[in-house]
């Protein structure tokens, strides 16, 4: 909902000017398109993305698809070793990619950890 006292910025032109950055973010200089970066072209904040995107169907599916085409360009940069294997991966996380351990316990006995902060005499001690 706009605010009352204020009218909306959201207009045809800020939909394809969205449009047009989701096609040729590179011709922007951004590497993957972002959020920031559309918020930067069309001059307002991240925090007015989000709001057009609740209040605007149209302008929801294209933020929607500026972020499926980020985690696109992360997968396949990242698998060809073109993008840093870490900032990759924290990007990622933002689309619900991360690692994942698993540890197994077979058996009925409990396994207990004790965790204890280590003191200088621990230090000076031998190992056994």
């Amino acid at each position: 909902m706009a605010d009352p006292g204020r009218p909306t910025k959201y207009n045809k032109q800020i939909q394809k000017a969205a449009e047009k950055y989701l096609k040729e973010y590179n011709l922007y200089g951004d590497v993957v398109p972002t959020t920031c970066g559309l918020a930067c072209i069309i001059e307002v904040s991240k925090s007015t993305i989000y709001k057009w995107a609740k209040e605007n169907e149209q302008f929801s599916d294209t933020l929607r698809q500026i972020q499926e085409k980020q985690e696109t360009v992360l997968i396949n940069n990242g698998l060809n070793s073109t993008f840093h294997p870490t900032i990759t991966k924290l990007m990622l996380a933002n689309h619900g990619y991360h690692d994942k351990q698993e540890i197994e316990h077979s058996g009925s006995d409990p396994i207990n950890v004790i965790i204890q902060p280590v003191t200088n005499a621990d230090k000076n001690k031998p190992d056994s």
